[in-house]
């Protein structure tokens, strides 16, 4: 049995607990009402705007206009310029990477993580409080109702109290758990919004720089080699001489160069620093490279080559004074395509390179030119390539320097390209201030060495000037020689002057032994024989031909003698003594090139549009040719040159599409003096004249009968 007191206490604490729990539920409404109250004050006061007494008075239109600015994330305050010892390459190197990140405000906080140990741990201590907290609940319970069994004879006052008392309890538990939750989620302060009177909002973000990224690779060192030598003045000087040298030498050769030819040049040096830089092995097996492509080409047309060194045409023998044309080799090369063959030479030294040009005689059509040099080794190839932005019309190479090749451009410009150079540029080329032809050059010609042992030679074009280019200094210089005029055709201006009408220069020739001699071919048809010293005068003129004088050319062996060939279909041969020509052949089609054969006096090939080749010798028949035959495939294709080889017995001729094909002669076109018995067999250039001498006299002794 317990005590009166002890059964009150109980009951005494818990109306105490309920009452306090009315209060403070009471006393929380009537402050969530207070809030809002404040809370809808503020809004109130939010409305009124208040003015700074200096606040600029602005339109609608300026209030509305925008202001942007960008913020970058980089720290103006950074230092630029930190240092930091570099132990690998022993020097203060800058270091590129700055923290730009600027830190306004730092506070160390307490919050955990709910992943971390701690939070974990500090997570089950709240669990364990919160279970013991309800256990010490139910424990009051039971205590309450202990109590009720035993006082069953108590009135209804204290019923009533007991029931009010269990309302109570839960309403107590309630609280309990309303301000356990406020003290877990703390209770967050209304934001106050600013008013902004021009509605600006500013927006602002800092970024961190990402950091660099270092890759490192440890490698074997290059291997060194020590070195040593004693650097006297006299070197030291010898050297700033070789480099003050080498820049005069670059300046000169950047003055003669054209702004085209510039820009090409670079072009071209980007290109090979680019392949060198791409594979510089090459460079070393280019000279077992070369000797295998050509291996491997004597290999593929081994029978060419056979038919070329060896085979001799049996049925020679069984016709009547009659040759053919036994076609080779055919060069041809892609680049070259649609470009006609405008120029032939071999070359003076090695008797198997030959120098092609590549141009367009349809005036209508001009594109670009080509200067391709093949050996009869290398069918395939061209062993160099140059290519122009105008089309070649002619070529000469020089016999003391076959490396040097000089070409007439379409455009009236000269060039002269430098075989040992790789460059793709000529070494030398006129221009417009270095007095370059107005009209097409139609063939150049070098010449001995003036006084001075300066390179140079001579130009024929379309505009009436011969001119004699000198190489002075890496510089063309130009002189006129000659201006063409036509004979008669002189008229009286105003004021009395007279006018001349230019003649068009096609062709020139210069004689083998007289120096200052040499012969023009005109469009008019006319041939002037002219002299370097004079230039206000002809020493001789021949009505040639009805057309254009195609080609002129004096005979290697005869001095007297030279032969002309025209688009009038004919080719004439002269004696520059007498005014009429020796002998006519008409070949039925405009003939586009002729050439004397290095081997005969009497022997000449021409070449004709229509796609024949023609073969003379005058010691055989000196009225029709001993070989006509077609040596092209269609139709439409032309021949336009021809010419020997100097000491194998094959000719070349070019087309208009580009196309360069080898022949060689048959026995019978190369025929020479038979042996007699018990005489020696006469050789030489006096045989061959007198060969020549023999057949002009007939015709001398015919024509004053006649």
């Amino acid at each position: 049995v317990f005590p009166a007191s002890l059964k009150m206490a109980p009951k005494q604490q818990l109306r105490k607990q309920s009452t306090m729990a009315s209060r403070a539920a009471r006393k929380r409404d009537e402050d969530s009402v207070t809030e809002v109250g404040e809370g809808t004050d503020e809004w109130a006061q939010s409305k009124a705007t208040v003015r700074p007494p200096d606040q600029l008075e602005l339109t609608d239109a300026e209030l509305k206009e925008e202001f942007t600015r960008i913020l970058t994330a980089n720290n103006p305050h950074a230092p630029q310029n930190i240092v930091r010892y570099s132990f690998k390459e022993g020097t203060y190197k800058l270091i590129g990477f700055v923290n730009q990140l600027a830190v306004h405000y730092s506070q160390v906080g307490n919050l955990i993580p709910k992943d971390s140990d701690e939070g974990r741990r500090q997570h089950y201590r709240n669990e364990l409080v919160a279970v013991s907290y309800q256990g010490s609940q139910e424990s009051a319970k039971v205590v309450v109702s202990e109590p009720d069994l035993l006082e069953e004879e108590e009135g209804p006052k204290e019923a009533e109290a007991e029931t009010g008392s269990q309302t109570d309890v839960p309403a107590a538990e309630a609280a309990e758990k309303v301000t356990e939750e406020e003290l877990i989620t703390p209770k967050q302060p209304k934001e106050q919004k600013l008013t902004n009177q021009f509605n600006f909002s500013e927006r602002a973000s800092q970024t961190f720089n990402n950091p660099l990224r270092d890759r490192e690779c440890q490698m074997e060192p290059p291997p060194r080699t020590n070195f040593s030598a004693t650097a006297n003045q006299w070197e030291i000087y010898d050297a700033y001489v070789e480099e003050l040298e080498k820049q005069e030498k670059t300046k000169e050769k950047e003055k003669t160069k054209t702004p085209v030819a510039k820009k090409m040049g670079k072009m071209a040096m980007r290109k090979t620093t680019f392949l060198e830089s791409q594979s510089d092995d090459i460079t070393k097996v280019t000279q077992a490279a070369k000797i295998i492509e050509r291996m491997v080409n004597q290999n593929t047309y081994d029978d060419i080559a056979q038919d070329f060194k060896y085979y001799e045409d049996a049925a020679d023998e069984y016709r009547d004074q009659e040759g053919t044309l036994l076609p080779l080799w055919k060069f041809q090369n892609d680049k070259a395509k649609r470009l006609a063959v405008t120029a032939l030479c071999w070359n003076p030294k090695y008797k198997d390179l030959f120098a092609v040009g590549h141009g367009s005689y349809d005036f209508m059509k001009q594109s670009r030119g080509m200067l391709l040099l093949y050996s009869m080794k290398n069918p395939s190839f061209p062993e160099y390539i140059f290519s122009s932005d105008s089309g070649i019309m002619c070529l000469d190479m020089h016999v003391d320097h076959p490396y040097l090749v000089v070409v007439g451009h379409y455009d009236g410009n000269v060039a002269i390209y430098n075989l040992k150079k790789p460059h793709f540029q000529p070494a030398f080329r006129s221009s417009a201030k270095s007095g370059k032809h107005t009209d097409p050059v139609w063939q150049v010609k070098w010449q001995k060495d003036d006084m001075d042992n300066n390179l140079n030679f001579f130009s024929v074009s379309s505009d009436g000037r011969i001119v004699s280019w000198t190489l002075v200094k890496s510089e063309l210089v130009h002189t006129d020689v000659i201006k063409l005029k036509v004979e008669g055709s002189t008229m009286e201006g105003l004021d009395g002057l007279q006018l001349h009408t230019v003649g068009c220069g096609t062709a020139f020739d210069f004689h083998k032994e007289i120096d200052y001699m040499f012969l023009v071919g005109t469009e008019e048809g006319k041939i002037y024989k002219c002299s370097k010293s004079y230039s206000s005068q002809f020493l001789d003129t021949y009505d040639a031909h009805n057309m254009a004088v195609d080609a002129v050319s004096w005979n290697p062996y005869h001095t007297k003698v030279f032969m002309s060939c025209s688009s009038d279909w004919t080719v004439k041969i002269w004696d520059h003594t007498i005014k009429t020509p020796m002998f006519i052949y008409d070949l039925n089609s405009a003939v586009g090139d002729v050439a004397w054969a290095p081997y005969s006096s009497t022997v000449f090939a021409a070449v004709t549009t229509d796609g024949k080749t023609h073969i003379f010798d005058l010691s055989i028949n000196k009225y029709e040719a001993i070989c006509n035959q077609p040596v092209v495939a269609k139709k439409k294709n032309k021949i336009t040159h021809v010419q020997f080889n100097p000491i194998h017995p094959i000719i070349i001729v070019g087309d208009d599409r580009g196309h360069v094909t080898c022949l060689k002669l048959s026995p019978n076109l190369r025929k020479m003096p038979k042996e007699k018995k018990g005489q020696e067999v006469q050789k030489g250039p006096a045989v061959e004249i007198a060969k020549l001498d023999k057949l002009l006299n007939l015709v001398r002794e015919v024509k004053p009968k006649s």
